[in-house]
């Protein structure tokens, strides 16, 4: 009966086997830092339950902000993988694409009724098919070289900072019963428009190149003034960086088609003259 188990017992001279193989600590540090931008996300939807707005406004820039550092990590220690990125997109959908409108639906969105609901679901489901289509799109060969810095339409991180407008504006001052729920409703499905919209977005994707040594100072300079204005009036700062955001696009846009227009001239042939050739003169 034994000799029927004979085949499967273990070799006692081979050296024991591991049963999985260890993960370098670089694959490991972005996703960590994806996880902690989908708990700042998830947290401020209990804080938008509990009333504390202000709070979960927070949260989600804190996730914004994580965001934006986790593929630059991973790049820098050469630990991107597909894994990371899938949970990237799942990450951003409910950090970015849900809880954002939920927040501005607990704030005051719900007194539009059943149509300020139907602004939630159009905010995100957009949200869903710009994730969609950024991943489609991240490896297409056919794109052309200057879209490299632009995106096509607004990312959601920015469509979840830009939609939280009217937050920021009661924060600033103007009371909360002159903002009307219907005007905000409006404003949101203007903003899920525009991510699924093909609008040419500057990214700064290139912001990592070498700048010039005359503009170091300057660009130290501003950054501080900009973290300054946000701890010291962080709602105007916001409110006013939404309104320049907003301003910004149709700059973006004539800046692209300028692009477009030069990468299409430099691609065309040269023009074939109709003229007959010079005939030498005679001698």
């Amino acid at each position: 009966m034994s000799s029927l188990f004979q085949p499967f017992a273990p070799d006692q001279n081979e050296p024991p086997r591991r049963r999985f193989r260890p993960v370098p600590l670089r694959l490991l540090i972005p996703n960590l830092i994806t996880l902690l931008a989908l708990c700042a996300g998830l947290s401020a939807i209990r804080m938008a339950f509990e009333g504390r707005i202000d709070f979960a406004v927070y949260l989600i820039l804190a996730g914004a902000v994580l965001d934006s550092m986790d593929g630059r990590i991973a790049r820098m220690l050469k630990g991107t993988s597909k894994f990371g990125a899938e949970l990237d997109s799942l990450a951003d959908f409910v950090s970015f694409g849900a809880v954002p409108v939920l927040v501005l639906y607990l704030w005051g969105m719900k007194d539009a009724g059943p149509i300020g609901w139907i602004a939630v679901l159009v905010f995100a489901i957009c949200g869903a098919l710009r994730l969609a289509r950024f991943n489609v799109q991240i490896d297409d060969p056919n794109q052309p070289a200057w879209m490299a810095n632009y995106f096509t339409g607004v990312p959601i991180p920015a469509g979840a900072i830009l939609v939280m407008l009217p937050i920021y504006v009661e924060h600033v001052g103007v009371p909360h019963w002159t903002i009307h729920p219907l005007l905000v409703t409006a404003y949101t499905i203007v903003i899920a428009l525009l991510m699924v919209s093909r609008l040419p977005v500057f990214s700064g994707k290139k912001l990592t190149a070498r700048i010039p040594r005359e503009r170091v100072l300057p660009l130290f300079v501003l950054a501080i003034a900009f973290v300054a204005l946000l701890v010291s009036y962080p709602w105007a700062t916001m409110a006013f960086g939404t309104l320049a955001y907003l301003v910004s696009l149709p700059f973006g846009v004539r800046k692209a088609r300028e692009l477009a227009r030069a990468d299409a001239m430099a691609a065309a042939p040269p023009p074939v003259s109709d003229a007959p050739p010079e005939t030498p003169p005679a001698a």
